[in-house]
């Protein structure tokens, strides 16, 4: 199959989940071609993106900001394309039905890279880009088009741009995945066809996530750890404050949060006011195979998870799969899709949300009873093993792809 993916930025290095899916199909034989809005050029990137030789793959849309270069640049792409599909083009620019998306030219931009393409599916990630999809296939671009939802594309998105900002995506779309239940359901409420959507976790890679037996070395502290961007609906700020409350009677311990964010300054602040330098440690942005070091040094992970001020919330949050495919006890919260993806009680603790106390409890449980850190472990392994290898994952997701070729959730 030749399948197209639609994303904001490439490569981004917090999207290993869609980098994943990527590589998935390569691996199984299927062309694809990633079309996204701008490149990040983060300092880090994912060594897949080298491996699999994917920047041969990416087209970006590449809008000049300046008015006038981007109708210069416009002109020189209608002279150079025209006489591939002229239809398509002056449907482009069609400002009567298109709006903005014409008079601006972005649709003519997003336009251009297709027109001498053609693609068995079109996938779109977040909801917001499957948005921007609809529109070639409105002009005519043939293809069967999919859109997935995550999590803030369907929790704070529509708060923020209001509630029938997808009604033309949820007409248009020929089907739409989620990574829970939960995603599931918020996007029903929102006024999707429950008929068109179909739960499809993300996946990891698990060879790569070396399961380990955790215990605790002689005179060496326990090592707590966090992995993700440094924003509210993380609350970093609560296990901070945890963690204060468990040093007040076990010092020895090291928390580790490996990511960065627009909250980093507040919470190295916090981490100040509260007298736990010596206890947490910043770790900045890092590479897959700097994660997985950090997985392997740690005892216990810690994720505890809000419903940020803006309404964002998690998805399905991908690290504590990651974790517990590396034998790492967890402690989360009992938020959104969460609980699909832990084993309370088995592989972990969820406690509710910004419950500072629930979460040192159940933290200083862990600390105190290192004895069951490798049956939970063991029960994480292959909880993930069946439930999010993403091997098995790409397995269904072509035949998604497949059944929606042939028109089987019509």
């Amino acid at each position: 199959m030749k399948i197209a993916f639609i994303v904001s930025g490439f490569p981004t290095l917090s999207e290993t989940f869609i980098l994943n899916q990527i590589t998935g199909l390569l691996d199984m034989g299927h062309d694809v071609e990633i079309f996204a809005q701008f490149n990040p050029k983060d300092k880090k990137v994912h060594s897949d993106v080298e491996k699999y030789r994917l920047m041969e793959r990416v087209h970006y849309t590449s809008i000049p900001y300046n008015k006038v270069k981007r109708i210069l640049k416009a002109i020189f792409l209608i002279i150079k394309n025209f006489h591939k599909a002229p239809l398509k083009i002056l449907k482009s620019l069609n400002v009567f039905k298109y709006g903005k998306m014409a008079l601006s030219l972005k649709l003519l931009y997003l336009l251009i890279p297709f027109l001498d393409k053609r693609f068995d599916i079109i996938h779109c990630h977040f909801g917001p880009n499957g948005i921007i999809g609809v529109y070639p296939k409105e002009i005519g671009i043939p293809g069967k088009y999919a859109t997935s939802f995550h999590g803030h594309d369907v929790n704070s998105y529509p708060k923020i741009m209001g509630e029938n900002v997808y009604n033309v995506l949820f007409k248009n779309g020929d089907l739409f995945t989620a990574n829970t239940n939960f995603t599931k359901q918020q996007v029903v409420k929102i006024g999707c066809d429950e008929k068109k959507i179909i739960i499809l976790p993300v996946g990891l890679r698990v060879e790569k996530f070396k399961f380990s037996t955790r215990k605790i070395q002689s005179e060496k502290p326990i090592k707590i750890l966090t992995v993700g961007r440094l924003v509210e609906k993380k609350g970093y700020e609560y296990a901070i404050r945890a963690i204060v409350k468990i040093v007040a009677k076990h010092e020895n311990i090291f928390y580790m949060i490996a990511g960065d964010g627009p909250l980093r300054d507040e919470l190295e602040s916090l981490v100040s006011e509260l007298g736990a330098r010596n206890y947490v440690k910043f770790m900045g942005a890092v590479e897959e195979d700097e994660v997985l070091n950090l997985y392997q040094q740690a005892h216990i992970f810690v994720l505890p998870s809000v419903t940020a001020s803006n309404g964002d919330r998690e998805g399905q949050a991908l690290v504590l799969q990651e974790a517990q495919a590396m034998g790492l006890p967890v402690v989360s919260t009992l938020h959104n899709g969460i609980p699909e993806g832990v084993l309370d009680g088995k592989s972990g603790f969820l406690v509710p949300e910004k419950d500072v106390d629930a979460l040192a409890d159940k933290l200083e449980y862990l600390i105190e009873h290192p004895e069951l850190w490798p049956e939970m472990g063991m029960y994480g392994r292959k909880f993930v093993e069946e439930r999010y290898n993403i091997k098995k994952l790409n397995q269904q997701l072509v035949e998604i792809y497949q059944n929606l070729i042939k028109g089987k959730y019509e």
